[in-house]
């Protein structure tokens, strides 16, 4: 099965069994439901040392996915101005698919908080997929002089 944004569509969960005959239901991670922010496939280019993925190659995906939403839901320039919490859940290897996902968490009078999640797509052929870091980061939003303005409220729909 193929999802709108033309990629296989993933299984819930997966069935394991046992030489006794057993059987377990083994939850496996999935993607969110709707569009990532950012998608990207991790390259040669993007490695530490060791051969993973560089750490902060994903936390500058993580950013450019949160400035993302965060100008979207500011209708206006936003800036980073703090990491509240940023985890590596598992390494990122060369030819994983790296998906971001973002969305607004709280809003205050002049900043935006925004929770990324990170999913890397394994195997493409078999589709495994884990989530691999998630991040909360803080952003202001500025004017054309760069200081601090209101966030404007939602507009309704």
């Amino acid at each position: 099965m193929v999802s709108s944004s033309g990629l296989p569509s993933i299984s819930a969960s997966a069935s394991a069994s046992s030489s006794s005959s057993t059987s377990t239901s083994v939850s496996t991670p999935t993607l969110p439901s709707g569009e990532p922010t950012i998608r990207v496939l991790a390259m040669p280019a993007d490695t530490n040392p060791s051969g993973d993925i560089f750490g902060g190659w994903i936390m500058s995906q993580v950013d450019i996915a949160a400035s993302i939403v965060a100008h979207r839901r500011a209708r206006s320039r936003t800036v980073t101005v703090a990491v509240d919490s940023f985890l590596f859940k598992k390494p990122v290897f060369v030819g994983d698919l790296v998906s971001c996902y973002g969305r607004v968490t709280k809003v205050g009078t002049t900043s935006i908080t925004v929770m990324v999640e990170v999913y890397a797509e394994r195997n493409r052929q078999d589709t495994e997929v884990m989530k691999v870091t998630e991040a909360t980061l803080i952003f202001v939003a500025v004017d054309a002089e760069g200081k601090p303005m209101v966030v404007p409220e939602l507009m309704a729909k």
